[in-house]
Order: C-alpha cells, then structure tokens, then sequence
C-alpha cells in the first residue's frame, strides 16, 4: 500500500475510485477522497453485489440465501497495487483502482469474475506454464439516441455526412472520427493501456482496436478500463460507443477475438511448438479442450440474449468450434506464425462478454484440454460454416442448460459461481422476455 500512496501523493490525486467488476462486467465500487482511502485501505461493499443483473435486479430468494449469507454482510475489497491507474477526463486529479474482494477470513470471494481469472491462472502457474493472451475488441459509433424503441443510426463525422455502406479497413472512414480516436488514445496512453492497432471493421461505423499480447490479468483489467475509456471519449464528442454483440439489424456482430498461447515458466518458450516447429501434443490437447469445453462454457462467452443474435446463419461470426490454420470461418482459428509465436484465436467470446470470465473460461477450456489429453477433430480447410457436427448451443437458455450440468465446470470454478452466474443471467433473460419488441407490434399487431 505503501507504493499506492506515494503514486497517489505523486499525482496529486485527491479522490479514488474503488472499482470491482460485477458478473456483467459493470464497474461498480465507491468514491472516496484520497485521505479516506489511504486511511481504510480498501472498501467494503455487500455481497449481493456480484449476484446483481445488468437491470439491476437480484436473483429469485432460494438461489440469493443459498449463495449469500442471510444477514447480506459485506465482503472486504482490497485494492491490487499493480492496477491502479488514472482517470484522465475527470475534472479533479482522480484515479480508479481494481480491487479483489475476500471475506473476513481473507479467502476470494468465489463469485468475483476478477477473481476466478486468477484461480485458472494459478492452475497453470502450477504447471509450470505462463499463459499470454491478446484480446481484439470490436464496436460500433452511433448516434446517440434517448429511445431504446429506435433503431441505432451511424454518427455523423468530421465530413458532415453518416457513413453508408460497408467500410472495411478504411482509413478515411477511420478518420471521420479521428478527434475522439485522439482522445482516447491520449487517455490510453496517459493510464499505460497498452493499446496497438485501430481498424474500421465491416459494419456501419464498427471499429476494432487490438491489445498487445500480455498477461491475462493486466489485459483483462485494461480491456475492462478500456470500455470505460471509449464510452467516455465518445461522449466527449457527442456520440455513443457500444460493446453490445450484435447493437444493428443487418450489421455485422461485435466480438471479442482472443489469441491464446502458452509458454514454459522455466525457458520462456512456447509448449505449443515441437524442437522442429511442428504442433506440439499440448497445442493439440489445447485445441481439443477448446473443442470438448467451450460448447459448456459459451454463457461465459457470450452472456446475453442480444450475444446469440451474432451466432444466426449467415453472419461473419463462426458458429462452429472447428478448427484451421488461417481460417476466419472457424471458431478456432490458428494464423500463420513462426513456432515460438503460435497461438489459437478464440473467435466465439462477444465484445459484451465480461473480460475476466472471458479470458478466464477461455483458459480453462484449453487447460483442461492439456489436462485430460483431448485429442482434437481434424483441422478444416475451406469453409466451416456449413459444418453441423461441432455446432453451438443455439440460444441462452440451450447454453445456460449445458453450463449448469457442466461437472468439470464447477470442479474449477466452483458450484457456487456456476449456479450464481447461472442464476444471474436467467433472471435476465426472464426480464427480457416481458419486453415486447418492435417486431411484434410491426408485424403482429394487426395482422393476427
């Protein structure tokens, strides 16, 4: 804590965000001055917290006692040292600190997303291996708009005119918006988020930026900061940034492509590589765990309803964990690269999918796979999309049904996790079947 106050006192910063992440992946937490901060040296918050939906609403009373303690007590926050950072659109020096939750006997809180990243994490430091990881995030610019009952329509840019059409890897559609990218590049910069490339991707103002490959926990905390980053620039400059998998009817989904590898802790060099560059056992093992596990942990992946509009037919997302070398049609996807550089990007997880759970089922598929020896279907070459034998759950509830029977699962993660975040997201679900949508009164209200 020690370090945290002088970089604290350095900056002159005068209040502190307290942050955790929720199951969705909302920031929730405390504001406090700086001198009361230093003083407690972390928070506390209740429990409940981690068991709260994206519209604010708890579980049913029998799931909510049977995971919390009755009396709604609180946990204990703890701020980590090596993830604070500055805030840089606050108006007064401020900064926003990660921090990892415990109960008073100092164990995790095994419902914390932050902190099932760092259980798979220490079952591979077990190992002796050193996984890395490089997350790309896709998302849309739109206008902003007050009615959730109206389509999402592109912003206007620098030309004075909506985009139109499909854009891909343009550089002048790009530049429509280059004093927000600005922006958010200065307040990356200014909070160390180690942010490479920017792309414009093939929807209606759908952009991606690409992280370089790193530790999975410093990269979820910046992915996880990063969303807050953009949001904030983009109304700096009166637009909406949106995360959401799939926010435009007709437009391509938004998701959250994770390259994966792993490296001996001892020699620094990839396990997914033999001495004369071909696939290792482990690789294969890896992939295969990513093939057998990912259709149980999809929820994790892809956590909303909205998350299964970007797995419909004939959409650029996979739909399939088949596997291929250079192949964009797999869910698996292994690019072109030298033997100590050789990874799997992970296609199936949305942008809307909370980072550390993201990651950290992700992983744990993989890990299992080097584990129980998975041996992988043949890699494919050409298109996948057809291919029906390695399909995925096909709606949430499908997926949240497959999760919850998911033994291994809740061997690694937990039963309480599993039935709490399974609990989680079909209250939401149940919420959002009360909704009647646009479709219906389109094209049911006078007609049947």
């Amino acid at each position: 804590m020690k370090d945290l106050e002088s970089w604290l006192k350095e900056r002159r910063i005068t209040e502190v965000e307290c942050l955790v992440s929720d199951i969705t992946g909302i920031a929730r937490g405390k504001i406090a001055p700086v001198s009361k901060f230093v003083a407690e040296k972390g928070m506390r918050l209740p429990e409940s917290v981690l068991l709260q939906t994206v519209t604010g609403d708890y579980v049913e009373d029998d799931i909510y006692y049977s995971l919390l303690d009755p009396a709604d007590i609180d946990m204990i926050c703890k701020p980590d040292i090596s993830a604070a950072y500055p805030v840089p659109w606050a108006l007064e020096p401020t900064a926003q600190v990660i921090h990892d939750c415990f109960d008073k006997q100092g164990n995790p809180i095994e419902l914390s997303p932050r902190n099932q990243l760092k259980k798979i994490l220490r079952l591979y430091a077990d190992q002796g291996w050193q996984p890395v990881v490089a997350p790309e995030m896709e998302f849309y610019l739109t206008k902003r708009c007050e009615d959730p009952d109206l389509p999402l329509q592109p912003p206007i840019g620098r030309s004075g005119r909506q985009e139109t059409g499909r854009q891909s890897f343009s550089i002048d559609a790009a530049n429509e918006f280059d004093p927000l990218f600005e922006d958010m590049y200065d307040w990356c910069e200014e909070q160390g988020l180690d942010i490479d490339t920017l792309i414009h991707e093939e929807g209606t103002a759908q952009m991606e930026i690409n992280f370089r490959h790193g530790d999975p926990l410093v990269l979820a905390d910046q992915v996880f900061l990063f969303k807050r980053t953009l949001r904030e620039a983009a109304l700096k400059h009166d637009v909406a940034a949106t995360f959401m998998a799939k926010p435009v009817t007709n437009e391509p989904g938004s998701a959250m492509h994770l390259h994966q590898s792993v490296l001996d802790i001892a020699s620094g060099e990839s396990v997914f590589a033999n001495a004369d560059g071909t696939h290792s056992d482990l690789f294969l093992w890896h992939v295969g765990g990513l093939q057998k596990y990912i259709p149980e942990a999809l929820p994790l992946m892809a956590p909303n309803v909205n998350s299964f509009r970007r797995f419909l037919p004939d959409t650029s997302a996979p739909v399939n964990v088949e596997w291929g070398e250079e192949n964009r049609t797999c869910g698996l996807r292994v690019p072109d690269s030298s033997p100590h550089n050789r990874r799997v990007e992970n296609r199936l997880p949305g942008a809307d999918a909370n980072v550390y759970l993201a990651i950290a089922a992700s992983l744990l598929c993989g890990y299992m796979g080097m584990i129980k020896q998975v041996a992988p279907s043949a890699p494919v070459k050409g298109r996948a999309f057809e291919r029906r034998n390695l399909r995925l759950p096909f709606t949430l509830e499908q997926a949240l049904e497959r999760m919850e029977h998911c033994h291994e699962l809740e061997e690694y993660m937990g039963r309480k996790f599993v039935q709490g975040y399974v609990a989680v997201k079909r209250v939401e679900n149940e919420n959002f079947k009360r909704v009647i949508s646009s479709w219906e009164r389109e094209f049911l209200l006078l007609s049947v």
